[in-house]
């Protein structure tokens, strides 16, 4: 039995982590109102809960699910089983916070009137967005 270890994020907005999450190439991603029970990679329901969240079938043979439970701060924290953070480690949660951080980015423009107007990956993977707003 694999045990879970929970990881504090920044990410607030539910609705930008799915589409980061998307981003990342997960298609299956359930997003509830009420906190579900994970599952261990032998079907065991576990007793950490989550609003968000990728079922282990989706994820890998042997692995876990993935959650992301919201906090009383409102920020979401990663709920990653042991065995599953060889693949799901700092690394890929600096690259979904950058996804995240572009949705986030790309919603908070739009809600203030801006469009994008030109967008371009650099060569050390930054992403350098231009938004516009014609008044």
């Amino acid at each position: 039995m694999s045990h879970f270890t929970t990881i504090r994020t920044q990410i607030r907005d539910r609705h930008a982590l799915v589409k980061a999450l998307s981003d990342l190439g997960f298609d299956h991603i359930e997003v509830h109102d009420q906190p579900q029970h994970l599952y261990g990679f032998e079907g065991d329901l576990r007793p950490q809960v989550a609003e968000v969240v990728i079922r282990r079938h989706y994820i890998g043979g042997a692995s876990n699910d993935i959650g992301f439970q919201r906090q009383d701060d409102g920020r979401f924290e990663a709920i990653i089983s042991e065995y599953d953070q060889h693949r799901f480690n700092g690394d890929w949660l600096n690259t979904l916070t950058q996804r995240y951080g572009y949705h986030q980015l790309l919603q908070t423009a739009a809600e203030q009137g801006f469009t994008l107007e030109q967008q371009e990956v650099l060569a050390d993977g930054t992403i350098r967005l231009v938004v516009g707003r014609w008044n």
